[in-house]
């Protein structure tokens, strides 16, 4: 016997309203027994291999004061959500961006896959790449620095 749910139409025009805001192309919320997920149509993008696993990397000796100024810069772009970023389209391709390049506002930089899903990092404004936080394949975390473009 199925549980009869009342759909709340307005949690989902504001998770619809957040897909929006925030860029990105599923989001779910859960309470109790229920779940609702809403996603959205666009451009997915799919690695035709496994990636492979992110490797240990040592944490630099000034980490805390490093990742403040980081965070904090103002040509930072950081990550919308929690997933594995990719620095090229697929494995064995040339990266989007290397430190020097200069991009063009809306310029895709990066990949986050998120739950199968693969979204774009654009970038947010036209500038030169001044640097580059992550390695592809490493996880990331919502608000992470990922790059640098002034």
């Amino acid at each position: 016997m199925s549980k009869k749910i009342d759909v709340d139409d307005k949690l989902i025009k504001k998770l619809a309203k957040l897909l929006d805001e925030t860029g990105l192309a599923e989001i779910e919320y859960g309470e109790g027994d229920v779940s609702i997920r809403v996603s959205k149509g666009g451009t997915m993008i799919s690695h035709s291999t496994a990636p492979a696993a992110p490797q240990p990397v040592a944490p630099p000796a000034e980490s805390a004061p490093a990742a403040t100024s980081h965070a904090e810069h103002p040509g930072v772009v950081t990550s919308p959500m929690v997933g594995v970023v990719y620095t090229s389209p697929e494995p064995g391709a040339g990266a989007f961006v290397s430190v020097g390049d200069s991009v063009t506002a809306g310029q895709v930089v990066m990949l986050i896959e998120a739950m199968k899903v693969f979204n774009q990092i654009k970038a947010p404004k036209s500038g030169k790449v001044t640097k580059i936080l992550v390695e592809s394949g490493s996880p990331v975390e919502f608000g992470e620095p990922l790059l640098i473009v002034e």
